[in-house]
């Protein structure tokens, strides 16, 4: 497929969105995202999105990525996921020194990055930078990316921490571990490294990317930590999972209700009830994620309350969308289970995106109330 010649992300989504879900299927059958959809995402510019502007990166927002993830999701939130993970571990890889920037970009901004930003390996030192061995499992699209970004424990080292390695692709070995009964298409299989060199410039302290206290500036110049942005990235495709499965819902239920009496009908009370509370909750959790993308995209720097309150509200926004598809699916019948149709897709995917370690409301009101608490007078 050749995408139209549009100057956005957000323009170009309804044209992935098309064509994903024509891979939908051949996509989860295989567990890993389709080359034909991937190379798409890529070329509507989702793997420069957050690439600094002076390495020919768009400048993009996270208002824009939200705004096509929701669009693509609708269709395949597994596409959707690939998207806004490889855009997260673009602005991550942001953090590089200038002459490691240098060399992941050279060949241009549209370098598709995956990885995982969780300590699992080890790194040990050595002349001129690192030597590391691990195996990173959940990394999304790692077949199809150019290069890998990994998060490590460095080992006899003075200085101590963990840190974060950038890997070529061709360095690791992919371990098909990817069996998920959700967001089958998204291939997030397991890196292994065994005792690969990482030279000094490709890789930076953990602390960079994620420091609460004096997080550092990243590619766009605001001090905007991981852990302000990632779970607002874990729900997008979610949001765009149940916006897809609400109009599904529609097309299936819609034509059974024509020809039936509106006036004291019980079924129809039913589906009405339906639809308004999961259409309410879809907007509920959207109105969220807008006040979150306004906030990430206009502070200089985000502190530790407005971190709590994010992660807070994201889970918040998850659970309103799960339960939206789950009303959906349980009032749409028999046939509305049909392995046949979007809808149980969309269902499946929903359920393992919120199953994030990251979406846990309990854990999250708990940082949150802690941070409130802790930080009265």
């Amino acid at each position: 497929m050749k995408l139209t010649q549009a100057s956005s992300l957000v323009e170009q989504a309804h044209e992935i969105a098309a064509l994903a879900s024509r891979h939908a299927e051949k996509a989860e059958a295989a567990r890993t995202p389709d080359p034909e959809v991937m190379a798409a995402v890529v070329a509507a510019g989702s793997a420069r999105h957050f690439v600094p502007i002076s390495l020919g990166g768009s400048g993009g927002t996270f208002a824009e990525l939200k705004q096509a993830a929701a669009v693509i999701g609708a269709e395949c939130p597994a596409t959707a996921w690939c998207m806004v993970v490889a855009a997260l571990m673009t602005r991550a890889a942001g953090h590089l020194p200038p002459e490691g920037q240098k060399q992941l970009w050279a060949g241009g901004p549209d370098t598709l990055i995956a990885g995982g930003v969780t300590p699992r390996g080890t790194a040990t030192p050595a002349a001129g930078g690192w030597t590391l061995s691990g195996a990173w499992p959940s990394a999304t699209a790692s077949e199809h990316a150019d290069w890998i970004l990994l998060a490590a424990v460095v080992e006899d080292d003075d200085a101590g921490g963990n840190r974060v390695f950038l890997v070529p692709r061709a360095t690791v070995r992919i371990e098909k571990t990817w069996d998920d009964v959700g967001m089958r298409a998204t291939g997030s299989h397991t890196v292994v490294v065994d005792q690969v060199f990482v030279a000094a410039r490709m890789t930076f302290p953990f602390g960079r990317m994620a420091d609460l206290d004096a997080p550092q500036a990243g590619p766009d110049g605001r001090a905007i930590p991981l852990l302000a942005v990632n779970t607002f990235i874990f729900c997008l495709p979610m949001l765009g999972a149940a916006r897809g499965a609400l109009r599904h819902w529609k097309q299936l239920i819609g034509p059974k209700l024509r020809n039936r009496p509106t006036e004291y009908d019980p079924l129809v009370a039913h589906h009405a009830d339906v639809f308004a509370r999961s259409s309410s909750e879809i907007d509920a959790a959207e109105l969220i994620l807008d006040r979150i993308a306004q906030l990430i995209d206009s502070a200089p720097t985000i502190t530790r309350a407005q971190v709590a309150r994010n992660h807070r509200d994201c889970a918040f926004a998850a659970d309103l969308l799960i339960s939206a598809v789950d009303r959906l699916m349980r009032s749409s019948g028999t046939s509305g289970h049909s392995t046949g149709l979007t809808l149980q897709r969309l269902w499946r995917d929903i359920h393992t995106a919120g199953s994030h370690a990251a979406l846990q409301f309990g854990t999250a009101a708990a940082g949150y109330v802690r941070e409130e608490l802790t930080s009265v007078g």
